[in-house]
């Protein structure tokens, strides 16, 4: 993984908006054999060449939420980081990832309640610049006060 900033930890105090945080990483066959075995979802669009290519997808695909596990972990490890806690998340799929490719994933502080320690964050994934997933999250964020 490539990440823009070290992993930790930014605390409450320290958010601002318009923050930004991102990785890249290319999904390989392992990580989509992986995400089967620890999902369960062993659906033949992910894992069966001759199946997938018989699909609307003309190939394999990677498991959505494997994606949607990137914007998580840029979440929990830089924007806000070690800590957080997930309250929500919302997602559209608007394309497929493939195998081999090289998906950039990228949150952005858009909202900050101070006294609630609640951060609305915009969430996205894209590969080559095409966006393949958009949504946005609502985090509890670390505060030196507390932790």
């Amino acid at each position: 993984m490539l990440d823009n900033l070290p992993r930790g930890t930014i605390c409450i105090e320290d958010i601002e908006m318009g923050m930004t945080r991102y990785l890249r990483k290319v999904v390989t066959d392992e990580d989509i054999e992986m995400f089967a075995q620890v999902s369960t979802d062993r659906n033949p669009v992910h894992l069966d060449d001759d199946y997938a290519r018989d699909t609307i997808f003309e190939g394999r695909i990677a498991h959505g939420m494997l994606t949607a596990g990137l914007i998580s972990a840029v979440i929990g490890e830089q924007l806000p980081g070690h800590g957080t806690v997930y309250m929500g998340q919302s997602l559209k799929f608007l394309a497929p990832v493939r195998p081999g490719d090289m998906v950039y994933a990228e949150v952005k502080v858009v909202d900050i309640e101070m006294s609630k320690r609640r951060v609305k964050l915009d969430c996205h994934c894209s590969v080559d610049g095409k966006k393949v997933l958009i949504g946005e999250a609502m985090v509890l964020a670390p505060s030196r006060k507390f932790d």
